[in-house]
């Protein structure tokens, strides 16, 4: 009977009642800020992580999991029983934590032998952030209680993952010019002018979608944008930062425009937060078939 076990990390930004009651293991980021290190949602929770970023005038840096980790991991899980260990992971484009869950998996096999045949590895790349991957994550989960089998769950995953998309607005572009996401001379001059970036991520990549000139216009352009390439009739997430009035203003939007709420919420944490800034919105939904 198989036994399964599944891993996500902390940039899924699944909230605690979730990880706690569908019995999810989420591995931290290691987070410098100043002259200290962090480990996300252990030495703080998202509010406490704004706050601190409000103490310093620079950028967080967050760190991969290392391959020592991953190995250290599916020894434990090998451990206690589990037949099967789904991993789903941040972005392979934007960190080095996927292919270090891959390195690890043959170094394990190869120093423990004995569990060859004995444990089944899923190696999943979330090829995004936040919900794009969490709320799959999070259905993986359900379906684990359910009784479904491994090899189905890493199927919907990857099925799911690929036609999944995020359109999130950032309010300043201070973060994403320090971190290097977006040219520094592009960011001072957006701030100068008032421009709003809309990003898209979806597919391994984070490009801009749309830009407006003022908050007001932020949520009403992501609200349409998202409409016009939703799978009609799909569930939805929001996504949210410090700003907790930003997130009730697209969830009425959103509301008022397909006649039903969101399916779940995600609070950034450290690991979007450090690039995004704190005062970010978004929401993730389901492609439609035909969408580019």
């Amino acid at each position: 009977m198989e036994k399964i076990r599944i891993i996500t990390d902390s940039a899924s930004d699944i909230d605690y009642e979730n990880e706690k009651n569908l019995d999810i293991k989420i591995l931290p980021f290691q987070v410098a800020l100043g002259d200290k290190s962090y480990t996300s949602r252990v030495d703080f929770d998202n509010d406490g992580f704004y706050e601190l970023m409000a103490q310093y005038d620079e950028i967080p840096k967050t760190s991969q999991i290392t391959p020592f980790e991953f190995q250290e991991l599916y020894l434990e899980e090998a451990k206690a029983g589990y037949t099967d260990i789904i991993l789903v992971l941040i972005n392979s484009h934007g960190s080095a934590t996927y292919g270090n869950s891959l390195m690890a998996k043959d170094l394990f096999f190869e120093e423990h032998p004995e569990y060859e045949g004995k444990l089944n590895i899923y190696n999943i790349d979330g090829k995004g952030y936040s919900a794009l991957y969490g709320e799959p994550v999070v259905n993986a989960a359900r379906m684990i209680k359910e009784g479904s089998a491994a090899a189905d769950i890493a199927a919907y995953l990857k099925e799911s993952i690929d036609t999944r998309r995020i359109y999130f607005g950032m309010y300043t572009l201070r973060y994403a010019g320090k971190s290097g996401r977006i040219p520094s001379a592009a960011a001072f001059v957006g701030d100068r002018l008032n421009l709003k970036p809309i990003m898209k991520i979806s597919d391994n990549e984070i490009t801009t979608g749309a830009k407006v000139r003022g908050e007001s216009k932020l949520i009403p352009k992501i609200v349409d944008m998202c409409l016009a390439d939703m799978k009609p009739g799909t569930p939805y997430e929001v996504i949210y930062g410090s700003d907790t009035h930003a997130k009730e203003e697209i969830e009425a939007m959103m509301r008022e425009k397909v006649g039903y709420g969101p399916a779940g919420y995600y609070q950034i944490g450290a690991a979007i937060a450090a690039n995004a800034g704190p005062k970010t919105v978004g929401l993730c939904f389901d492609l439609k078939d035909a969408c580019q």
